[in-house]
């Protein structure tokens, strides 16, 4: 490939954006590591499945996204939901990347600022542009800080791209004066233009009236802007700022750039967050098809019937269809949450649920899709069950998950670790 310059690929677009609570604080390492190795294996399940397209498509979903961040225990609702995730796809797919041809770049700071260097070493690795691909990264970065205007300081840019140089990026923002966090979703199928509506979507609360000049409605602001410089030069545009600005300020409410997912600031979780009936339609699911399906899978005593109900969730996650992820609350019912939202983090659960992907991957990578088809099938079961499941409610599901969080290895950032270092 030659050229330099930013490149778009056929049918590339953004997707939307998500509005959530600032939250300080960082993960625990034995969430970190945990939350590594279920990504990856969640990952590399849905690419075996559905392939590597669907699995960028679906990280440029606001709601998805949200939903996978729940279902591997960060905090339901937070900014750091984005953080958390894409450093555990990144050192989680980073032994696959050859055999995936998926890889994950950026970060938070200075890992964000080091995007296009990545993107450079990947492209010479795999035989992608990777100028091109960096002159992309910059040009989106500069997109959502400087044409779209809302408040936001960008401070984390993820670029994840694929061996045919297809890619999604997620990057966020803050604004600390009201303690929120905008995140901005890309998605390189589908993007006509780096400057017309470019997001697949933007995760944030709103903030009123913003200066957007990426709306399809400001394409006049933008031509005047360049007609502006063509004829008066830096200079002569400093002197008739006013006049340009009354030209440029094509104000929409932020509401109307995409989907838009806006997660509230209290941390515990109500029934007005989570669509009951899915809740429990996912636990009858596991209840009735564990018997069949499992038996083989989940071998340790006292820990099964509860991991069952944790693969219901993941299924989801893996096979759902995208409607089903307007409530990402309901996917920490899998694992909790590290501030112990809506229940402790449940250790045992949590390895077993590991443990059980990785062997029907495994399994499925030698030619036997049992296991990974049990999965697709408990997926199924929950749908059908939707409309029968009438117990139990969401707060006496979080009650009982409580009451028995000791005996799974509940563990939180409040409780003190009997486990050993590093666990």
């Amino acid at each position: 490939m030659n050229g330099t310059g930013p490149k778009t690929l056929p049918g590339t677009r953004p997707t939307g954006r998500a509005d959530l609570p600032l939250h300080q604080g960082r993960v625990p390492r034995w969430l970190a590591l945990r939350m590594s190795r279920l990504g990856a294996v969640m990952g590399e399940a849905i690419i075996h499945h559905y392939g590597r397209d669907e699995l960028l498509r679906r990280l440029a979903s606001p709601f998805w996204f949200q939903a996978f961040g729940a279902v591997m225990g960060m905090d339901w609702h937070s900014s750091g939901i984005t953080t958390s995730v894409l450093a555990a796809l990144k050192s989680g797919l980073a032994p696959l990347e050859r055999e995936l041809g998926v890889h994950v770049c950026g970060g938070r700071g200075k890992h964000g600022r080091n995007t296009p260097a990545e993107l450079i070493n990947i492209g010479e690795r795999v035989g992608l542009d990777g100028a091109a691909l960096a002159s992309t990264s910059r040009l989106i970065a500069k997109v959502d800080s400087a044409a779209v205007q809302d408040g936001f300081d960008l401070y984390l840019h993820g670029f994840i791209v694929a061996d045919d140089g297809k890619w999604v990026v997620v990057q966020q923002g803050m604004n600390a004066g009201v303690r929120q966090a905008r995140r901005y979703h890309w998605l390189s199928e589908g993007l006509a233009s780096f400057v017309e509506a470019p997001h697949t979507a933007i995760e944030g609360p709103s903030q009123g009236h913003i200066i957007n000049l990426t709306d399809r409605r400001a394409a006049p602001s933008r031509q005047a802007q360049l007609d502006l410089l063509d004829r008066l030069g830096p200079d002569g545009i400093a002197h008739k700022f006013s006049a340009l600005a009354a030209q440029d300020t094509a104000h929409c409410p932020s509401g109307q750039l995409g989907l838009h997912l806006v997660m509230p600031a209290h941390h515990a979780i109500r029934p007005s967050d989570v669509i009951a009936r899915r809740l429990r339609a996912a636990l009858a699911a596991a209840a009735n098809q564990a018997p069949k399906d499992f038996q083989d899978l989940l071998l340790t005593p006292g820990v099964g019937a509860r991991t069952v109900r944790a693969l219901a969730l993941v299924a989801e996650v893996v096979h759902g269809a995208p409607f089903r992820f307007s409530d990402p609350a309901r996917f920490a019912f899998a694992h909790g949450g590290k501030d112990g939202h809506p229940f402790p983090v449940p250790l045992d659960v949590y390895d077993e649920t590991i443990r059980v992907l990785k062997s029907a991957l495994r399994k499925a990578k030698l030619g036997s899709d049992e296991e990974l088809a049990a999965l697709r099938r408990l997926d199924a079961q929950a749908r059908r069950l939707e409309s029968r499941a009438s117990r139990p409610s969401v707060p006496e599901l979080i009650a009982e998950e409580r009451e028995s969080a000791p005996a799974f290895g509940g563990r939180s950032v409040f409780a003190r670790s009997q486990r050993g270092p590093g666990d």
